[in-house]
């Protein structure tokens, strides 16, 4: 007998190994949904620069940079505990310990990335 095991759809949109399409009303949550993917794919291992968001306007595109700067600058600061519950949601599972660290470190890389 096998065990089919549903993923979260939002966890499912976060997986850097997918390509995923979003479409929803206003409100909805596309940004953050978004703001995490890109967290996400930092946390995994990829380079800053290498990072290209489309938006469709620039309020849109300072919304997601602010969000993304304030949840890196959090796990910069925070404490254990509270780092490893915001990850555990963003990953689906715990983090290893090599992801704790990155995600320690990455608002300093991101504010290196010439542009922020």
């Amino acid at each position: 007998m096998s065990t089919t095991i549903q993923i979260e759809p939002r966890l499912r949109a976060l997986d850097p190994d997918a390509t995923v399409w979003v479409t929803a009303s206003a409100g909805s949550g596309k940004t953050r949904l978004l703001t995490e993917r890109v967290i996400r794919l930092l946390i995994g291992g990829t380079a800053p620069e290498r990072i290209l968001c489309v938006t469709f306007t620039r309020a849109a595109a300072a919304e997601m940079a602010q969000r993304i700067n304030q949840t890196l600058a959090t796990y910069a600061t925070t404490d254990d505990i509270t780092l490893d519950e915001a990850l555990a949601s963003l990953l689906g599972r715990a983090a290893r310990q090599d992801e704790r660290r990155r995600a320690r470190q990455l608002f300093a890389q991101v504010l290196d990335v010439p542009g922020g």
